[in-house]
């Protein structure tokens, strides 16, 4: 099977490199980002390899069909950013739906310890020998409530991290799981009752802009936000005007809404064209990352394993897994 891998970072090449070796497949790795302008690099392939800044269309889908390509692997277990619809009956699309829970969960509770406890701030500050505590008080977790959006592995991850921080745990999820450690209650009422919220759903129609004006108004004052999932579960603007009425104690954003182009790229020599990116940039109680929340040795390993073993199932005829399609929407 011949690959075409988009969006490659060195990183991928440790991993994916030697494994498609092993299963026999040749792989052409691309710097680019798969768009429209990028799209005809994929002729001649069997399959499109992509991540989640990427993404197919229902145009692409046509211009992938009509070139002869079988496939769209996603380096990702969200697929918000392809038209599965349109994709049906031309293309099959394989995901990861898992590859480190942990990774994320770990990930989500070390940036509210950071945006919490400012340590940050102090790293910055110890380094020029200033060592005054002023403006960087935090609050205990212990005893506290943590509100979990969203109780798939992730949700489940992060709720085991919770309760050894001592916290009483509150959830939401259109699909319970029987055996979750914590309370399920209404969306409005772990919006209102939760003092740390963390995000762990995918984005669908639904999800979009969950947390919103309306949903902000009803958290609680000095509450504390984690997004570890897709950027536009949260409406940023309302965000922004949350944080400037001071509503929230702190907020960490591991994703943001119009984070194509810009997470990933090294951006430091560049005047930020993205306003609403620049002005989050400016709160001193909100902490960015690059959607890296994933990003462990383990993760990144189990990712290019079954990226290449959905690959190699596609082509050998073997059930598909992992398979996306129309009834996954």
């Amino acid at each position: 099977m011949k690959i075409a891998f988009f969006s490659t970072k060195p990183y991928d090449k440790i991993w994916f490199e030697p494994m498609g070796k092993e299963y026999g497949f040749e792989i052409h790795f691309y710097e680019m980002a798969f768009q429209e302008e990028t799209i005809t690099l994929a002729g001649g392939f069997d399959a499109v390899c992509i991540f989640v800044n990427d993404y197919v269309n229902a145009k692409m889908v046509q211009q992938l069909y009509e070139m002869g390509v079988r496939a769209i692997l996603l380096r990702s277990a969200g697929f918000n950013h392809v038209d599965v619809k349109a994709a049906e009956g031309k293309l099959c699309i394989l995901r990861v739906p898992s590859y480190s829970p942990e990774a994320v969960a770990e990930f989500a509770i070390g940036v509210i310890l950071t945006v919490n406890r400012y340590t940050h701030k102090a790293y910055n500050r110890t380094r020029d020998f200033n060592m005054s505590l002023i403006g960087l008080m935090g609050v205990d977790l212990y005893w506290k409530t943590a509100g979990i959006v969203g109780t798939g592995k992730i949700g489940q991850a992060m709720i085991r991290i919770c309760r050894g921080f001592g916290m009483e745990i509150l959830a939401y999820d259109p699909y319970p799981n029987r055996n979750l450690d914590g309370k399920y209650v209404p969306l409005e009422q772990l919006m209102q009752e939760s003092d740390l919220i963390s995000l762990h759903c995918p984005l669908t129609a639904e999800t979009r802009h969950i947390v919103n004006r309306s949903t902000i108004d009803h958290m609680k004052q000095g509450v504390y936000l984690v997004n570890t999932s897709r950027g536009a579960l949260i409406d940023t603007d309302a965000l922004i005007d949350g944080l400037v009425a001071g509503k929230f104690g702190g907020v960490g954003l591991d994703v943001y809404e119009e984070e194509e182009g810009i997470f990933y790229e090294d951006k430091s020599g560049e005047i930020m064209r993205d306003e609403n990116l620049a002005r989050l940039m400016t709160f001193p109680n909100v902490l960015i990352t690059s959607h890296m929340g994933f990003f462990t040795r383990e993760a990144m390993e189990a990712i290019a394993r079954v990226t290449l073993e959905n690959a190699y199932a596609l082509e050998n005829g073997l059930p598909l897994a992992n398979k996306v399609d129309a009834e996954s929407l």
